[in-house]
């Protein structure tokens, strides 16, 4: 009850003095006077008109001058304005807001009383749900601002090494780690260390809106990266990002990150490391005496709090690591392979010209193409090289590069020495690439016709020097492989006469014996 209420019904209702209710209201017996005769000039008896409230029983007595002059002075803030100037220029301070009010009212607030108010409005403006965390519902997961300097092994250089810091919803229980930077792989490496730290996987991931977790940042329907969601589905957790500039919707972790930065890497700050693994391990140190303090404002420590409300309800890690995977998109080559990190991986070769997607980790490169697996290979760390699987060549490619010169040798040896001494003829030239093509053909005409009988067309295109492929299909062809060499020889047509045929002498041939008598005579 109002303290101007209860001293009028004290006085009419109870009959107590004038001392008894200043002891009874905590009031001077001087202040009890004041309002019994302020109550009697103001004509306010006992008991109170039921449509007079606190405020309007402190109007009738005390009249509303003073609160008329204070209600016209804040009348004069436009907090509204002032707080979407202070939103849009960073450059923009309280004070020179307040200097500016001062300036158009001169009798205005003072500068704590004018910050005082802003407070206010602001809080009034904007209140605070209270956010109530389910045991092993929700990890938080952020980057602290404050770095550490980390010596680089390879280059000797000190660098700037990142901070992750994942804390627990429920018990406030912090992880913490530094990594070389905030690209995917570091990202989400931390996430797979922070989930073995923990033991366990929580039903629910809330990042910020790093890109390297959230391709595009929404209120209402955020996109998360690939690569992200891939880690989350692995371990059966969903990804809910917090809301674009909206840091009281990850307070756990913002109060992990302010944990972190001052009780750690204040606690380092004199601190020089040669490596990631050592600097982590000063980190592992404080993290255990932070999650072993206990709490300042309530009972128990972080740890206590984990082991009885979130571990119980983490799910079990999956037997396999989450190997990270990088999502590319490419396409595929004239020559059926796809560039991959420098390297080139076959695919089909139907799939020529077609828009493939990438998976890549470290150990293999998977190809997909409208979410179906078309190709699976090895990873390669070297730079211009080939990749290539004989089931992805065409037919004609399978066949040409089934048979290198050593294996077309060697088949030739097994047919007898007259195909081998045509194809080494072939394949000893000065380009033996060029006769890969007739190699390959002759072992065509192995397989269409009976056996010796390469062999015996062989013989034959030796003897009459027609050793092209060409030559060896006709004779093939005609039967002529079948006959022997002399009933060839016996069976060709004789010398054609005819006045244009110019015969051997008209070329520079010696002449016969008994022509060169003659004209030496």
């Amino acid at each position: 009850m109002h303290v101007l209420e209860e001293v009028l019904r004290m006085r009419h209702e109870c009959g107590r003095s004038q001392r008894e209710i200043a002891r009874a209201c905590g009031l001077s017996a001087g202040a009890v006077n004041q309002v019994l005769q302020r109550a009697a000039r103001a004509g306010v008896g006992w008991p109170l008109p039921a449509e007079l409230g606190e405020e309007g029983l402190q109007e009738r007595l005390y009249g509303s001058r003073a609160g008329g002059r204070r209600d016209a002075r804040r009348a004069a803030l436009d907090f509204a304005g002032m707080h979407a100037q202070l939103s849009r220029r960073k450059s923009l301070t309280l004070r020179q807001l307040w200097r500016e009010y001062r300036e158009a009212e001169p009798e205005g607030y003072g500068y704590s009383q004018f910050c005082e108010l802003y407070r206010e409005w602001k809080a009034r403006r904007s209140p605070v749900m209270l956010q109530e965390h389910q045991a092993g519902e929700k990890l938080f997961v952020d980057y602290a601002g404050q770095t550490v300097p980390v010596r680089d092994p390879e280059s000797g250089e000190e660098r700037a090494a990142q901070v992750f810091v994942a804390v627990m919803g429920a018990s406030s229980y912090c992880y913490a780690e530094a990594s070389w930077g905030q690209d995917v792989e570091s990202w989400l490496g931390s996430h797979v260390r922070a989930l073995e730290y923990f033991g366990g996987s929580p039903e629910v991931l809330v990042p910020d809106n790093l890109r390297s977790g959230v391709t595009r940042a929404s209120r209402y329907e955020p996109v998360v990266n690939r690569s992200y969601k891939e880690l989350a589905r692995h371990y059966g957790m969903a990804v809910v990002p917090a809301r674009p500039y909206r840091p009281r919707d990850k307070a756990k972790v913002e109060a992990g990150v302010q944990l972190v930065e001052r009780s750690v890497l204040e606690a380092l700050r004199e601190r020089r490391f040669e490596s990631l693994g050592e600097c982590n391990a000063a980190i592992g140190e404080l993290l255990e005496e932070i999650n072993g303090r206990p709490f300042q404002q309530r009972a128990g420590t972080r740890r206590e709090l984990f082991e009885e409300l979130d571990q119980p309800r983490l799910r079990a890690l999956p037997a396999q690591r989450y190997e990270y995977a990088a999502w590319l998109r490419g396409r595929v080559n004239v020559d059926y392979h796809v560039a991959v990190a420098g390297h080139r991986y076959s695919v089909p070769c139907e799939l020529v010209r077609e828009e493939v997607e990438v998976r890549l980790t470290a150990g293999c490169v998977e190809v997909l193409h409208r979410g179906r697996r078309v190709a699976l290979h090895a990873r390669s760390r070297q730079r211009g090289g080939f990749t290539t699987e004989a089931a992805h060549r065409p037919r004609a490619h399978r066949e040409h590069g089934a048979w290198p010169p050593e294996r077309m040798r060697a088949w030739a040896g097994t047919h007898g020495p007259h195909t081998a001494e045509l194809v080494g003829q072939w394949l000893d030239g000065e380009y033996p690439q060029e006769r890969y093509g007739a190699c390959l053909g002759l072992i065509r005409l192995a397989d269409r016709y009976e056996a010796g009988r390469v062999e015996a067309a062989a013989r034959r295109a030796l003897h009459y020097g027609t050793v092209s492929y060409a030559g060896v299909k006709e004779i093939l062809a005609r039967g002529a492989d079948r006959l022997e060499l002399e009933e060839a020889e016996a069976g060709e047509d004789p010398p054609v006469a005819h006045g244009n045929v110019r015969g051997g002498a008209y070329y520079g041939e010696p002449a016969a014996a008994g022509e060169a008598e003659e004209e030496a005579c």
